[in-house]
This record gives C-alpha cells, sequence and structure tokens, in this order.
C-alpha cells in the first residue's frame, strides 16, 4: 500500500456563493471542514473572470490552510504576480478557455514551452512547486520536463467520461503509459477531472500516482453529508484500494 494525498478542490463552494452573490457558503471555512475530514491539501483555481474563487479567498485561504494550498491558474503575466504575492506552496498550470463551463483538457506545453518555462523558473525561485495540468500525451509530458515542472497533474476527463468498459479501459491504459513515462523521467505524478468515489478506484493503480485533486464530486456529496463526511468517505476509498 502507497500514500496518495487528497486535494480537495472548494471552488464550487464559492461557485454556489457567486449564485446571489452574497457571502455564503465560504470556501475558506469549507477548506477548514475539509482539512478536518482528512484532506491533504486545499485547491482553488482563480480564473481570469473572477466567476468563484476571489483574490481575497486565496489570501485568506494561503493563511488559514493548515496542509498544502494549489493554486490552479492561466498561464499569465496577471496570475504570476498573484502567485508570487500570495506564494501558495503549489501552483498547478492549467489551461483557459473564456466561456467553457470547465478545464476542458491538458495545457498545450509543447506549443508554448517558452513562455510555461519563463513562468515555472520565476516560481521556482521562490520555492513554489509547480504541476502542469496535461492530458495523458508522451509529447506533452516530455515538454513538460523540458520546460522544468516538478509534476504533472494527468487530465483524467476523458476516462471518467466514457460510457462503455471498453473506451473506460482504453483510456486507464492511456493514463498508465502516460504515469509511467512521467515517473521514468523524474516527473511527480499527480491526477485530476471527473474523479468520483467509483472511478478513482481502478485509477488510483496508476504508476507513482502521489495525488488527485477532486472538487465536484466531494462538493456534491457534502450537499447531503457535510463536507468533513464527504472528504472522510473519499480518503477512505483512496486508502483502501491504494
Amino acid at each position: 500500500m502507497r500514500y496518495i494525498r487528497l486535494g480537495v478542490n472548494v471552488d464550487h463552494v464559492a461557485t454556489v456563493r457567486e449564485a446571489r452573490k452574497t457571502y455564503e457558503p465560504d470556501p475558506v471555512a469549507a477548506a477548514v471542514l475539509a482539512e478536518l475530514g482528512g484532506a491533504d491539501g486545499i485547491t482553488v483555481h482563480l480564473r481570469m473572470d473572477r466567476r468563484h474563487i476571489k483574490e481575497r479567498d486565496l489570501k485568506l485561504l494561503k493563511e488559514i490552510v493548515k496542509t498544502r494550498l494549489n493554486l490552479e491558474m492561466a498561464v499569465t503575466d496577471e496570475m504570476l504576480k498573484i502567485a508570487l504575492t500570495v506564494k501558495p506552496h503549489q501552483v498547478t498550470l492549467v489551461p483557459e478557455r473564456e466561456g467553457e463551463i470547465t478545464t476542458e483538457g491538458g495545457l498545450d506545453v509543447n506549443s508554448n514551452v517558452e513562455k510555461v518555462t519563463e513562468i515555472i523558473d520565476v516560481l521556482k525561485r521562490e520555492d513554489i512547486e509547480v504541476s502542469i495540468f496535461v492530458d495523458p500525451d508522451p509529447v506533452q509530458i516530455k515538454a513538460s520536463k523540458v520546460a522544468g515542472a516538478d509534476a504533472i497533474e494527468i487530465h483524467t476527463g476523458i476516462y471518467a467520461e466514457a460510457r462503455t468498459h471498453k473506451d473506460k479501459e482504453a483510456e486507464l491504459n492511456r493514463i498508465f503509459e502516460a504515469a509511467n513515462l512521467a515517473k521514468n523521467i523524474g516527473l511527480k505524478v499527480h491526477a485530476g477531472h471527473g474523479l468520483n468515489y467509483k472511478n478513482i478506484i481502478p485509477l488510483l493503480k496508476a504508476p507513482g500516482l502521489e495525488e488527485v485533486n477532486i472538487g465536484h464530486s466531494i462538493i456534491a456529496r457534502a450537499i447531503f453529508v457535510g463536507i468533513e463526511r464527504a472528504v472522510r468517505e473519499m480518503k477512505e476509498v483512496i486508502n483502501a484500494y491504494s
């Protein structure tokens, strides 16, 4: 058995708050409860349109979070400036497209390696660990290594959305091959997107997997049982099958 960290994404708590443009529910309070439930880290995505998480949330989270704060952000100078001010424990570089409901795929590192390298260099000089959210594509994984990333987070969305057993198995194999490649070239292996209490189980056997980041499924469960219990239940699944 190996220990796989659980990062809990609290963006959707802020989404509910912003539906009424009010002050509740508070994603910072959600983060505290998630840690009480056993979360190994808190993840937030500060989007360019500020649709859910705000700078104030990010600053408060850095003060409150006792585990690790992982900031998902686009590869822009504006986001780099914010990251350098807040100094989260980890930054995950993600693609971002105007109007998307959620992140639709991995970052194209290979086509933007110069800019990605520049951003990573600055972050690492401040002792901020850098992960890159990528598709399970050897080209993007190798480009992430060239750019200087510490880790990759493998996009598991296609696997999570697959409707047939054959398609799920094919994508799971693709993820495993990507994880093995990343591990062999010295990158830490993380995974996330669309994972829930059931589909995470086969994924936990991915080579070198150290961390999973999950938001929607946990927050959806929390509506019925509370955040602390929802996180604890996910931790129990991870610990039982890793």
